[in-house]
């Protein structure tokens, strides 16, 4: 037996992948993509037990399906998010060939629980959360969405990216409790203005250590440190006992308290979630009207928060051009698509890119091998789900803080001296992380954009389709008083 044929499959193997995902000729490991894999999943694996948890403070028709048909079955739909989760990332990987994880948004999945759920049955808003997601992959597979991507000015898709940036830094702010709403003031420091809680201390000793790591380029940074601020954070819930966060108990845990899980290991089927929507019974059943304006506000932001993503993530992988173009960008979005459908399909609600994705990035993903790794996870997670309740927020805020600042740093490549462009592209900074919300930062930046080159004489230097998109952002927010004169408010 030749001693060197193991080595030799092995080799073949790694240089199959290789090619496949171009690793080496986007100067990336397959170790780092592992590594960028495992640290995107750690910063989003929140997700599976928080959407369970929105879904079920929503109506009680979400308790006539999804359960035994009295209780609302928290386990199965954690089971449904991690599956959908795992498999629309993997997509995105092998298709999409990007470091992206797809999930259930958040602030959709609150959209549809207490704003369209309430005006219909749980089965019909997800029919058109499903609807929704056909619309955007017409809209891909026509060539318009990639269109409109096209179109965007360089330096406003620099603008969307640091204000992600900004963003996900906030979101690790909020998430950890260290920045919190405030008695007298809209936000403030900690509990009153102090930080007096033991989870806070975990945060701030975090992000201390991960800031550290990446400022001396140490491999595994942002992964040691979410780790390792897991494990501080099991020491310290054995020792002070913090338990979880409540308005009688502000100190504690913000999400998950890092304990060791009665159990390891269970499962749910997430495929019986399948056969509860209606893509039709919002319009036959009641206000067609409605049901339109419902799918429009969905479509808006479903679209542009994935493109927001695209351009933050992406320009922070390196894979963006002079253009601000990034590779294989229709089948990125023909994925994202399909994410919206699949959410609505299996009762979970939409599934999009994520922006968290950037965590896998700042530990040097740059293909989609790492999606593939993180999408794995979630699967896994299906049948642990009681391990992925041990990592609380203050262990994975921090990295988002990092990142956050790895992707404040393009704010350099805008000219803040040409205000046609510097005014839009502060506005889309500033407004996401203040309104919480991708979409409304890329709509304040779309919608001054054009009204300024307007207002100087240069409207036709502005692509039409981006005048298009100009108006539709202005009717998005207007829709409340849309619905008010319409008499659906």
């Amino acid at each position: 037996m030749n001693p060197y044929c193991h080595s030799s499959r092995v080799s073949d193997t790694n240089s199959a992948i290789d090619r496949f995902f171009s690793i080496t000729e986007r100067g990336s490991t397959i170790s780092r993509e592992v590594r960028g894999g495992l640290a995107t999943f750690f910063t989003m694996a929140y997700i599976v037990v928080l959407n369970p948890l929105i879904i079920a403070t929503g109506k009680d028709a979400h308790q006539q399906f999804i359960g035994d048909g009295s209780t609302f079955d928290i386990p199965l739909v954690a089971a449904g998010t991690a599956f959908l989760a795992g498999v629309l990332t993997i997509l995105m990987g092998v298709v999409g060939r990007v470091p992206f994880a797809m999930a259930a948004g958040l602030g959709l999945n609150a959209f549809v629980t207490f704003t369209i759920a309430p005006k219909m049955s749980w089965e019909e808003a997800m029919g058109l959360v499903f609807v929704e997601g056909v619309i955007i992959a017409i809209l891909v597979l026509t060539g318009f969405r990639v269109a409109v991507f096209n179109a965007i000015p360089g330096q406003l898709k620099t603008a969307i990216s640091v204000g992600i940036g900004l963003f996900i830094a906030l979101i690790g702010f909020v998430d950890s409790g260290f920045v919190r709403k405030g008695a007298g003031t809209p936000l403030e420091l900690g509990i009153g203005g102090n930080l007096t809680s033991w989870p806070i201390f975990v945060f701030v000793v975090g992000l201390l250590i991960t800031a550290a790591l990446v400022a001396r380029k140490v491999k595994g940074a942002i992964l040691i440190g979410i780790v390792g601020t897991t494990v501080l954070a099991a020491v310290v819930e054995l020792l002070a006992s913090p338990g979880k966060a409540s308005p009688e108990n502000a100190g504690g845990w913000m999400l998950n308290v890092p304990t060791v899980p009665e159990k390891i290991f269970g499962f749910e089927n997430p495929l019986v979630l399948f056969k509860e929507f209606d893509p039709i019974g919002a319009f036959t059943h009641g206000s067609v009207l409605l049901a339109v304006l419902f799918v429009f506000t969905l479509l808006i932001t479903d679209f542009f928060d994935t493109m927001g993503t695209m351009v933050g993530v992406g320009r922070q992988a390196g894979l963006v051009d002079e253009q601000g173009m990034l590779p294989r960008t229709r089948q990125i979005l023909l994925v994202d698509s399909i994410g919206a459908a699949a959410g609505g399909a299996g009762s979970v609600s939409s599934n999009t890119t994520y922006i968290e994705s950037a965590a896998g990035v700042g530990e040097g993903a740059r293909t989609g091998l790492a999606s593939v790794v993180t999408g794995l996870l979630f699967l896994v997670a299906i049948f642990f789900a009681p391990l992925v309740e041990v990592v609380p927020y203050e262990a994975a805020a921090p990295a988002l803080v990092v990142v956050g600042f790895l992707m404040m740093t393009a704010i350099r490549d805008i000219d803040f001296t040409d205000y046609d462009t510097a005014i839009p592209a502060f506005l889309t900074i500033v407004v996401m992380p203040f309104t919480y919300s991708v979409s409304n930062g890329i709509g304040a930046g779309f919608v001054s954009y054009v009204l300024i080159k307007a207002v100087r004489g240069k409207a036709r230097a502005v692509h039409p389709l981006l005048w298009l998109v100009a108006v539709l952002f202005a009717v998005y927010f207007a829709m409340g008083p849309i619905k008010v004169l319409l008499g659906l408010g």
